[in-house]
C-alpha cells in the first residue's frame, strides 16, 4: 500500500493526516486527500480544501495493519429519546455518510456524534428525529445520503512532530508588522523556506492566532473571544522561532537606514513587511449616543461587542454589505432581534445583482430580520440603557446595541511614514514590494498592481509568493478566479464579482424559491462574474472554471 501523506492548512497550520482521517467530520482513518469531500472545511479556521497544501517537510503517520480503531472518550449529555447504539464498531462493518445540504457538514454512522450523545455505530435511522446539525442547526430532513459513501472504520496513528528551527541571530531580521492572518501565514510560509533568518513580529494586540472569518459566526455557535483563539502568542513564537512583541506600537520607520523603532528600541531589518490590515470606517452620525457604536474588525473588538451583548435582545446593524449581512444572519441565528439600515435597495448591493440580493433579503426577512433600505441613520440618542436611532426617512428604531458595518479602508499610515506610495491601499508591484526598497505590504492593506481585495484567498496567494521573495527567490503573485463564500448560512451566497466599468449584462435564473443563479457576460459572451444564492451555490465549481484570471 502507498504511504499516507499529510496536508497542511495554509491559514491556520492544522494538519490533515490521511492515516488518521478526521472522524469528527465523518472522514474515516485511511481516507486519501482526493477522497475527502470537496466541500469539507478546515475544522479549525473554516477554509476549504483549496487552502491546504501537501506538507513535504512533515513525517506522515502510517496505519498499522490489524490495529484496532481508536476510541474517543467523551462525556456528553444524551439527546432525548436517543436509541441505544452499539458500544463498539466492528472493523469490518460498513457505514454510510449523510451530508447537511445547508452547511455541508457530514454525519458518518461509523463515528456518530458523541458530543450530542450519539455513539459511534449509530445508524442514521436511529439518530433522534429532533437532533439538529451541530454546525448550522437544521434538522435531519436537511441531510441527504451521500451515494457511494460506504466506509470501513480504520485505526488512527500518532501525529508527527515538526523539526526544530535553528536561527542565526547574527543575521539582520525579517520584520513583520501585524499578526493577523496575513502576518502569521506569511511567517509560516517563510519558515518553511528559511529556518535561519531571525524573524521579528510586532503587533498592537495580544498576538493570539484565530481565524478572522469566524468573528461573524460566533453568536450562533455561542463562541466567546477566547473560544475563537486556536494558538496563544507564546506558542506561535515557539512554533515560528520568532520574537513576537505584543501590545506594541511601531513608533518610527526609517527606510533609508532600514530601521524600525518600537518599545524604545531601534531594530535594523533586512526586509520589512507591513501587514497592518484594514480599519472600520466610522459611521457619520450625530446624537448623544454616537460614540456608543460598536465595530468588529478583530478579536478585541469581538470581545467588547460580546460583552455589550450580554442581556441585549435587539441590535441595530448599520450597513447591509458583506459584514453587515453576515452579522444579521449570525445574530438572528442566536435568537437576537435584528434591524438593518442601508441606503441601497438590497443586501450586498455592491456585489450582487438585484435578484440575488432580493433572494437573500427574503430569507433573512422570513427569519425575522427587519430591513430599512433607501435611507441612512442620521442620529443616535440615549434611550434608557439602550439607544434610539432616527433615520433620514423619519423612522425611529429602538435597540439595545448598535453595530456599524459600513465598510473598511486599508491602513496606510505606516507606509506613508516609510515614504512609500499609497492610493486606496499601500501600492505594491506584483512581488508585493512597495515603492521603497525592501519594504513590502501584504493582506488587506496592500493594493497589488491596482487590486485591493479584502478576502482570504488573495491574502494566501500573496503570503506564499512573498515568502519566496523574502527567502531569496523573487516571486510575483498571480490571482486566478477566487469566488467569495458569504457566511449567511440561512441563505448561502457565493459571488465572483463582475469587474467594475466593464460592459455586459446579468442573466438571471431562479432554480428554486430564493435560489438564484446570476451570470454576467460581456458582449462577446464571455463569463466575467456570477452570483449564486441558496441551492444554486452548487453551480460554483462549474462556473469558476469558466472565469478568466484576475491577475495573470
Amino acid at each position: 500500500m502507498a504511504e499516507y501523506k499529510t496536508w497542511e492548512c495554509i491559514v491556520c497550520g492544522i494538519y490533515y493526516h490521511e492515516a488518521e482521517g478526521w472522524p469528527d467530520d465523518g472522514i474515516a482513518p485511511g481516507t486519501r486527500w482526493e477522497d475527502v469531500p470537496e466541500d469539507w472545511l478546515c475544522p479549525d479556521c473554516g477554509v476549504g480544501k483549496e487552502d491546504f497544501e501537501l506538507a513535504t517537510d512533515v513525517e506522515s503517520p502510517q496505519m498499522v495493519a490489524g490495529a484496532e480503531p481508536a476510541k474517543e472518550e467523551t462525556t456528553a449529555a444524551p439527546v432525548a429519546a436517543a436509541a441505544e447504539p452499539a458500544a463498539t464498531v466492528a472493523s469490518n462493518e460498513v457505514f454510510r455518510k449523510w451530508e447537511c445540504i445547508v452547511c455541508g457538514i457530514i454525519y458518518d454512522e461509523a463515528d456518530g456524534y458523541p458530543e450530542d450523545g450519539i455513539a459511534p455505530g449509530t445508524r442514521w435511522e436511529d439518530v433522534p428525529e429532533d437532533w439538529e446539525c451541530w454546525d448550522c442547526g437544521v434538522g435531519k430532513e436537511d441531510f441527504e445520503l451521500i451515494e457511494g459513501s460506504e466506509t470501513v472504520a480504520a485505526p488512527a496513528a500518532t501525529p508527527a512532530v515538526a523539526a526544530a528551527v535553528s536561527v542565526d541571530n547574527s543575521l539582520e531580521p525579517v520584520v513583520i508588522i501585524g499578526t493577523g492572518l496575513a502576518g502569521y501565514n506569511l511567517a509560516r510560509e517563510f519558515r518553511k523556506l528559511d529556518k535561519v533568518t531571525p524573524l521579528i513580529m510586532v503587533t498592537s494586540d495580544e498576538g493570539e492566532f484565530y481565524s478572522k472569518p469566524m468573528l461573524s459566526t460566533g453568536f450562533t455557535k455561542n463562541k466567546s473571544a477566547a473560544d475563537l483563539v486556536t494558538t496563544a502568542s507564546a506558542d506561535m513564537a515557539a512554533n515560528l522561532s520568532a520574537s513576537i512583541h505584543i501590545l506594541t506600537k511601531v513608533d518610527a520607520i526609517d527606510s533609508t537606514a532600514q530601521t524600525v523603532t518600537f518599545d524604545g528600541k531601534v531594530v535594523k531589518y533586512a526586509k520589512l513587511v507591513i501587514a497592518s490590515g484594514a480599519e472600520c470606517i466610522t459611521v457619520p452620525v450625530q446624537g448623544s449616543a454616537a460614540a456608543s457604536v460598536y465595530t468588529v474588525n478583530d478579536l478585541m473588538d469581538y470581545a467588547r461587542f460580546r460583552t455589550a451583548m450580554v442581556g441585549a435582545k435587539k441590535v441595530l446593524v448599520i450597513g447591509a454589505g458583506l459584514i453587515g449581512s453576515e452579522y444579521a444572519n449570525d445574530l438572528t441565528g442566536a435568537g437576537v432581534s435584528v434591524e438593518v439600515v442601508d441606503p441601497m435597495p438590497t443586501p450586498l448591493a455592491s456585489l450582487l445583482p438585484a435578484a440575488a440580493g432580493t433572494a437573500l433579503k427574503n430569507v433573512l426577512a422570513e427569519k425575522g430580520v427587519t430591513f430599512h433600505f433607501g435611507t441612512v441613520v442620521e442620529s443616535l440618542d440615549s434611550n434608557g440603557s439602550g439607544v434610539i436611532a432616527t433615520l433620514k426617512n423619519g423612522t425611529k428604531v429602538e435597540a439595545d446595541v448598535v453595530l456599524s458595518a459600513i465598510g473598511v479602508r486599508a491602513r496606510t499610515d505606516l507606509a506613508v511614514q516609510a515614504g512609500a506610495d499609497v492610493n486606496r491601499g499601500i501600492v505594491t508591484d506584483r512581488s508585493l514590494e512597495t515603492s521603497v526598497k525592501n519594504v513590502f505590504a501584504l493582506g488587506d492593506c496592500a493594493e497589488v498592481a491596482g487590486h485591493l481585495l479584502y478576502y482570504i484567498a488573495p491574502l494566501m496567494v500573496g503570503a506564499r509568493a512573498l515568502a519566496k521573495t523574502l527567502a531569496g527567490e523573487r516571486t510575483e503573485v498571480s490571482y486566478s478566479a477566487m469566488p467569495v463564500a458569504v457566511k449567511t448560512t440561512l441563505c448561502p451566497v457565493t459571488v465572483s464579482p463582475a469587474p467594475r466599468d466593464v460592459e455586459g449584462e446579468w442573466t438571471i435564473e431562479e432554480e428554486a424559491p430564493n435560489s438564484v443563479k446570476a451570470t454576467f457576460h460581456n458582449p462577446q459572451g464571455e463569463l466575467l462574474g456570477f452570483a449564486l444564492t441558496g441551492s444554486a451555490t452548487s453551480n460554483k465549481d462549474a462556473l469558476t472554471k469558466q472565469l478568466p484570471a484576475i491577475l495573470v
